[in-house]
């Protein structure tokens, strides 16, 4: 199913409700947005974000619509902060381990065939590190969306 029908769906919006939530989006361009006929733009999920506390829709639009975001943007998957803080853990110890053998990789600033699996190996635990970090921000911003953290004080808090 389409993430913008599905979001929308889930909050119990019909779509005309939502296009004045959003206020910029008319039923009819939210009807091509859901129907797959017209993808929407990057303000138009930046609105559709916010308005419907979903930050998740952000993360699907870059990884999987945006031409540029494809390349470079994981899909991140909403977990619960459990999961995600364990596997933030798991990925730091098992760099942990790593950590001098990439320090011998880099010293000389060239990678040598000998030291490639390695090196690729420290790449993939990085990858880890950044998808449980993206995936707490995820998971922070949809706690803020849904009043759950004090937005206001944790925005004065990282400004620190």
């Amino acid at each position: 199913m389409n993430i913008y029908l599905e979001t929308r769906n889930n909050l119990g919006l019909s779509r005309d409700k939502a296009s004045e939530l959003l206020e910029t989006i008319s039923p009819e361009k939210l009807e091509r947005i859901e129907k797959e006929k017209q993808l929407p733009s990057p303000d138009d999920v930046m609105i559709m974000a916010q308005k419907y506390g979903e930050p998740n829709i952000r993360n699907y639009y870059c990884a999987n619509q945006c031409p540029m975001g494809q390349h470079y943007v994981p899909q991140i998957k909403f977990n619960d902060l459990e999961k995600t803080v364990l596997k933030l853990l798991a990925s730091l110890n098992s760099m942990h381990t790593k950590q001098e053998k990439l320090i011998e990789i880099a010293e000389d600033g060239v990678i040598s065939d000998d030291e490639l699996t390695d090196f690729i190996s420290i790449q993939k635990d990085l990858k880890k590190i950044n998808m449980a970090v993206s995936t707490l921000e995820l998971w922070t911003e949809k706690m803020m969306a849904s009043g759950l953290i004090n937005m206001e004080e944790y925005r004065k808090l990282t400004e620190e």
